[in-house]
């Protein structure tokens, strides 16, 4: 058994090398040109898109573990970023117990995220490119077998072309046999050379059929496949890409979560930081000025008077330019009081008394100059010299800026009424804290 075994292995080894010598001769007949190749420009142009297709995503696959690669790196790395932050977080500090709880849901995050990642993108990724290996060997036996088909034809047609030479050289033997052998003999000869051409013709035929059946059943196949397998290309891209950017966007928004919530926590605990130095944070400044504001609008406490910007000692205004109409009033106003007017008792009431109303305020004519009135609402100690005193009750008369450059926020200029009615000029005016006052 074992020699019949070495003679089955010997006599197909034999023909193998016969069919690589065989393929040989006929591809150099065919670059010489003394042989026809067939072609195939369809089955060609699948086999050009089969390789972009290999090479496209053997590329995809190649940069997609290096992405994963990635991922599982910065999971170590962001790993032992908590780590560090646990091993310095002193117990007694504010929101320890938190955030040992984000680290530890920031490393389940990234683990999640990496092993998602490789089952649905990784995964189907090496899922697609498995089948490339045996359609590219199919591939390579369909190239051999139309070798085989290319020569078993030119073979049959040499046949037939040699056909009528045969019968030649069949014929001349016959010539001198007939001088030298009986007449019975004549016969078999004739029949021996005829039979000898017809079985070379009829093996020649049934290597040719062999070889075109082997070549169609698998060019068939690999004329069906390939341009399926190049559109499926479409559907793999769009559902990797798919994958990855949602596993993405999942991910990031968790952990923007987590990052948020250690974030409040370290901004906490610089709060109570600062709270032991006696240190206003700025959220609460922020929330005492609201406070104040509120108040000062309910009357219920006094409001905090607002930061002037200009800084050093106070600057005078310079006056706003009067309008004539003002100016002829102040000088008609300046002669009068330059000379003597004798007390005239002319009625009950006062010359510097004038008719109120409800509000406190007088009802008497303002000059053009004064935009509106204002009531405090709570004492104001000036601090400079261009402010106004004021005391809860006083009416004040609001005047336009010279400059409104000049207008601090949360300032206004103004004369007190009081001064206006004993006077009648708007000399003497200072600044004021709005939120002191309420508008009339």
């Amino acid at each position: 058994m074992a020699e019949v075994g070495k003679g089955v292995n010997a006599g197909k080894l034999a023909s193998n090398v016969q069919k690589r010598i065989t393929r040989a001769q006929e591809k150099v007949m065919q670059k010489l040109g003394k042989a026809d190749e067939t072609k195939d420009t369809a089955f060609e142009e699948g086999v050009a898109n089969f390789n972009k297709q290999l090479a496209d995503g053997t590329k995809l696959q190649k940069d997609l573990k290096a992405y994963v690669v990635a991922v599982k790196t910065m999971h170590e790395c962001s790993k032992r970023l908590h780590d560090c932050l646990a091993e310095m977080y002193d117990p007694e500090w504010f929101g320890k117990e938190e955030v040992d709880s984000i680290a530890e849901d920031t490393d389940l995050l990234w683990q999640d995220f990496h092993q998602k990642l490789t089952d649905n993108a990784l995964t189907s990724m090496d899922t697609y490119l498995a089948q490339f290996p045996d359609i590219k060997t199919r591939i390579a036996k369909r190239d051999r077998k139309l070798v085989d088909f290319d020569s078993a034809r030119h073979h049959f047609a040499s046949i037939q072309k040699g056909k009528k030479k045969d019968e030649a050289k069949i014929a001349k033997p016959l010539t001198l046999v007939e001088k030298a052998a009986p007449g019975w003999a004549q016969g078999i000869i004739t029949a021996h050379q005829i039979a000898q051409t017809n079985l070379s013709r009829n093996q020649a035929e049934e290597e040719l059929g062999k070889a075109q059946k082997v070549f169609e059943e698998i060019n068939y196949d690999l004329q069906e496949e390939l341009p399926t397998l190049w559109n499926s290309r479409v559907g793999v891209y769009v559902n990797t890409f798919q994958s990855v950017a949602g596993l993405e966007e999942k991910f990031h928004r968790d952990m923007g979560k987590l990052n948020q919530n250690l974030s409040d926590v370290m901004t906490k605990l610089d709060e109570q930081r600062l709270a032991k130095k006696g240190v206003k944070t700025t959220s609460t400044e922020k929330s005492e000025e609201a406070a104040n504001h509120s108040l000062s609008e309910s009357g219920s406490d006094v409001p905090k008077s607002p930061q002037k910007s200009r800084e050093g000692p106070p600057v005078s205004r310079p006056p706003r330019p009067a309008s004539s109409q003002e100016v002829k009033e102040d000088n008609i106003i300046n002669l009068f009081e330059d000379a003597v007017v004798p007390d005239i008792n002319i009625s009950t009431q006062s010359q510097n008394e004038a008719p109120t109303v409800t509000n406190g305020s007088s009802d008497a004519e303002l000059p053009p100059s004064v935009l509106y009135k204002v009531k405090a609402m709570h004492d104001y100690g000036a601090t400079d010299s261009d402010e106004l005193d004021l005391k809860a009750g006083d009416i004040v008369l609001v005047l336009p800026f010279a400059n409104p450059d000049e207008q601090d926020d949360g300032w206004l200029l103004g004369v007190k009424e009081s001064h206006w009615l004993q006077n009648k000029n708007l000399l003497v005016k200072g600044v004021f804290p709005e939120n002191f006052t309420q508008k009339l």
